[in-house]
């Protein structure tokens, strides 16, 4: 188990390296243009873009920054923002609760509506309504997020005029709605198809003929024996995806003017604000490769096949 563990954390930090390393030297030879001017205005005189390219050390060699960077980095220091000259692990605290709860209610969602249908569809095999939900997840699968997040504005919002296709509200509100379910569409069609195939395969199994031989309730067989064994590879989905909605779901929060991470990275990058584009892209690897932990231990946990390397 220590040594999983030990294998386990000396891979997230050379993971970690990696993206924190090639994010920073992305971000400051590929931006298209000076963050000081953007922040300051064309107009501002060279003294005082002088004074703010020092004060954020935009003045120094790329190595140079990045080594301070590193430096300030394993102090827990992601430095300033420069368009709000705070600091980036509070911006980032401040707006994880938003986007928390808009990943957190979305996977809610799709992980239980997309088990059930993904169930449902591999009982009825062949039959209308396995057509019927397969083909709901294909369209979840093939519609993009933005253009399915515009059809819901327009539908739900301007024509039926039922939620708001704007704003926040803290807790659970109205304002919720409309992007939870845009936002968990296509995890849940493809958490459907998913748990379908994985029902199938483990279906054709001989425990689960051993287990309706000994006279098992079809109930009994279907949550005992076949479900939980099916559903090492949807947790595997879930917690991929999971990872990806809580690390940013940027065009949805950005259309639904969502105040959440995915709205703060997308002002930043339009700002050239490299410390806040940084720390977003750091914060998003860290959940990823956290989620990815923990979804292993869940794997390990639900099929006694499968070991943890000790």
């Amino acid at each position: 188990m220590s040594a999983f563990i030990f294998r386990k954390f000396l891979s997230t930090a050379l993971t970690l390296l990696g993206v924190v390393t090639v994010s920073f030297f992305l971000v400051h030879s590929f931006g298209n243009g000076d963050p000081i001017r953007v922040m300051v205005g064309q107009h501002a005189d060279a003294a005082t873009v002088k004074a703010l390219q020092e004060q954020f050390g935009l003045d120094l060699p790329l190595p140079v920054q990045y080594l301070r960077y590193m430096q300030h980095l394993i102090q827990g220091d992601l430095g300033r923002s420069i368009s709000s000259n705070r600091p980036v692990l509070d911006v980032i605290i401040e707006r994880l609760g938003a986007t928390a709860m808009l990943a957190g209610v979305s996977m809610v969602i799709a992980t239980i509506l997309g088990i059930a249908l993904g169930t449902l569809s591999a009982l009825k095999n062949n039959s209308w309504a396995d057509t019927v939900i397969m083909g709901f997840a294909q369209f979840g699968i093939s519609l993009p997020s933005i253009v399915m997040a515009a059809l819901f504005m327009m539908i739900f919002g301007v024509w039926l005029d039922w939620f708001p296709i704007s704003g926040y509200a803290s807790g659970f509100s109205v304002y919720l709605t409309l992007p939870a379910i845009t936002l968990g569409i296509r995890p849940l069609a493809i958490i459907a198809r998913v748990t379908r195939s994985s029902m199938l395969d483990v279906m054709g199994q001989d425990f689960v003929r051993t287990a309706k031989a000994k006279g098992l309730s079809e109930t009994r067989v279907i949550i005992r024996h076949t479900l939980r064994n099916a559903l090492n590879p949807v947790v595997t989905t879930i917690g991929s995806w999971f990872a990806g909605l809580l690390a940013g779901a940027y065009f949805i929060e950005y259309m639904f003017n969502w105040p959440g991470l995915g709205k703060v990275s997308i002002d930043a990058v339009d700002k050239l604000d490299y410390p806040m584009i940084q720390g977003a892209v750091l914060f998003s690897a860290v959940i990823f490769v956290a989620v990815n932990f923990l979804s292993d231990l869940v794997y390990a946990w639900l099929d006694p096949r499968i070991k943890i390397a000790s």
